[in-house]
Order: C-alpha cells, then structure tokens, then sequence
C-alpha cells in the first residue's frame, strides 16, 4: 500500500498542503492547469523556512468573498476530473457546515471564500489524486495560540469555523505550537476530507518520498512548513473501503417510530442501522441510533434521521475505514423429514476459508411451518448440512 502522512506540525493553510504535495511529487502540470483554469496563472517558487527548503504557492488571486453556490460553480467549472471536484465540492460544504453553526447562516465566505481558497483547494484534490496513494494519514494538527484580524473582527486562536471542522473530523487538534492562526479554516477542511485511516492502521512502512510546503510567513521560532511523506507499507488484511457513521441520541420517541426509522434508513441507501439502548441524564432511558453508510449517501440520510426522529444534531465520523471479507450466497440442497430443499446460505469467507454462514430466515421459516417443526431445529440442520458441504469448497476458491 502506499500510504500518505500529512505532518501539520507547524499548521496548515491551502497553499501549504498544494506545496508540499507538489515537492512530494504530484503531476505539477496537472495542478497548475486545474489551478490556472480557476483564477489564473499560480507561481511557484522554493524558500527556505529554518534551513528546510520548501515549495511556495501563491494563487496571485485576488480576495472577494463568494456565496457557496458561486464557489461551487468555480469549481465545477475548473478543467479537473470531476471526482476531484466533487472532493472540493465536499471540502467547501465542510467549511459552509461550519459557518451555518456558528452565524446560522452560510451567507458570504470570506476568507475561506476567495478565489484563492478556491484555487488552494482544487489544486490539492488535483494533486492528491496524482499521487495515487491508498490511504492518508494526518498528524496531530498545531493551530496556534492568540488571536487574528478576521472580516468578523479580531477572533480567539483557532478561529471559530476552525473548531467545528475539527468536531466532525478524524482529527486531532494540538494547542500552541507557535503565535497566531497557524491552521487556516481551508487548510482544515482539506485536512479532515483527505483524512481516511487511523494512525494504528497503516503499520510500518519504507519511506519513498517527503515533500515540504511553505507558509507565507518566515516564522523566527519554528520551520513554518507542512510536511508530506510517502510511505509503501504491507497490504492489508482482506479487502477494504471507507463508510460515513451517523450517530445521534433520542430519548423522547416510540419503538415504533424508531422501527419506521429504520426501516426508511435502510431504503435510502444506509448500509447498516443499529439501535443501541442508554441511560441518558436524570436517569432517562434513551437510544443511540447509528448508521453506517457510503459518503454519497450521507447528507440525506443525516436529514432524514432529523426529519423522522426529531433529532436537533446528528454526529458524523467520515471516512472511516472498514475490512470487507468476501461474501457470497450459496445453494445447498437438504434433507429434513425425507423432503428435500434447496436453502440460500449467506457465506463469509476469508483467505478462501468458510468463517461463517447462516441460512436465508424467510426460507427456514417457511419449511419450519411447512414440516411443523421448531425454527431452530430446522434452522440447526440446515447450518450442520451447509457446513459439510460449503467448507470443502474453500480450498477451491
């Protein structure tokens, strides 16, 4: 596997992740013609920040605040393949999440809405995309201490859009490391959309590459650099992917609501819906509902949760990665009673060995009626029946 580690040690911005991808060895042809067809013609030149030589981005863009749906057309519009603008697309709606919280209203972005962002963000899904890794790894994220000057006034350290694009990353945030805003909220959201595997998940590995990205600022104290590096690492166990996981807590709703729920969750796409008794504050009994599903999926299954259960939140872990062993329905013919049938079995195997099976329900169900005998009777020999006949059939797959 190759395996991509962003080391925001010292923050991160746009322009910074772009550099460093592009110093770790992304198509700089790519990247620059998908930035250029955005804004203009970017510049690229190597500084030193403390004796690290680093890659600058400028996006020579000039700064006018934009709706999201004028950002969004910006970057349909750029001459990208489209799933890296759909990323960017993603990464935009994470920022305009995040400004609804705050101001209760998207509105205008302002910084993160100028043209700039949008060429910092199309060029890093540009890049990324060129370097045609299998999963990305980021770092604890320093986002500095203080203040900053923003449209809104002078702002704590992290600025406020930048705290809720952490809330729904797989990120993690480390206070200080430097003066002032040293995670912009562009360079967190590209953060958290490229982030898709856990630190304990990628194992060792041999170093191939590493790339460094400067900030505009030459900082008197540390190296105000991102760094990226490339690793290949063993292949993983099994086949793999990355799901969305919605979680929220109801306490003021009917089981047979919650059954409904479910039942619409699953028709819209959800790939699992589990409902998990709690004990919530003063002692009321509730549930937490979570639902698994594919990033596509996720905004309206999130809506609908708040439409059917009420609920005034819903908690989103995105790109979460999952092992997905190969599964398969078999036929088995069975005997029970001197009749003969032929039984679906779900099969999961792994390596090409049989670690589970279990027998289509609706069918158990209805040879139990049928033959008058218990449902885990029949359901039992049915189970020892596939078992000697499927676990053979292992060794051929």
């Amino acid at each position: 596997m190759r395996i991509l580690l962003l080391d925001p040690f010292h923050g991160a911005a746009g322009d910074m992740i772009v550099g460093s991808l592009l110093d770790l060895g992304a198509d700089r042809m790519q990247v620059l013609d998908a930035m250029t067809s955005v804004v203009g013609d970017p510049g690229l030149r190597k500084v030193t920040r403390k004796g690290i030589g680093a890659l600058l981005v400028d996006s020579r863009a000039p700064v006018k605040p934009r709706t999201l749906e004028e950002v969004v057309a910006r970057v349909n519009g750029a001459e990208a393949p489209q799933d890296t603008k759909d990323m960017a697309v993603r990464i935009f709606q994470r920022m305009a999440t995040a400004e609804r919280r705050i101001h209760g209203v998207t509105g205008h972005f302002h910084e993160a809405g100028a043209d700039d962002a949008v060429a910092e963000v199309v060029g890093a899904c540009v890049a990324l995309a060129s370097l045609h890794v299998d999963g990305i790894d980021v770092l604890p994220v320093a986002v500095g201490s203080g203040s900053v000057q923003t449209l809104h006034g002078r702002l704590p350290v992290p600025v406020p859009a930048v705290g809720e694009i952490f809330r729904d990353a797989p990120l993690t945030m480390v206070m200080g490391g430097g003066e002032g805003e040293l995670c912009t909220p562009t360079g967190a959201a590209i953060l958290a959309e490229f982030s898709t595997l856990a630190p304990q998940v990628k194992g060792a590995g041999r170093v191939v590459g590493t790339g460094y990205g400067a900030g505009s600022r030459d900082d008197p104290d540390a190296p105000n650099v991102l760094r990226a590096i490339l690793m290949e690492t063993d292949p993983l166990p099994g086949s793999h992917d990355q799901v969305d996981i919605l979680e929220t807590n109801v306490d003021d709703i009917s089981g047979e609501v919650i059954a409904y729920s479910i039942e619409r969750l699953m028709e819209a796409g959800a790939l699992d819906v589990s409902v998990i008794p709690l004990l919530m504050k003063k002692g009321r009994p509730g549930f937490l509902v979570r639902v698994i599903c594919p990033s596509s999926c996720t905004e309206d299954l999130a809506d609908l949760m708040a439409c059917e259960l009420g609920s005034l939140g819903i908690r989103w872990s995105p790109s979460i990665h999952r092992f997905i062993f190969h599964r398969s329905v078999e036929k088995v013919a069975v005997t029970i009673k001197g009749e003969e049938r032929i039984i679906d079995i779900k099969c999961s195997w792994r390596n090409g060995e049989l670690t589970s099976l279990k027998p289509e329900y609706e069918q158990c169900r209805a040879w139990a009626l049928a033959l008058d005998l218990p449902l885990r009777q029949v359901t039992r020999v049915i189970s020892e029946v596939a078992w000697c006949t499927l676990s053979p059939k292992g060794k051929e797959r």
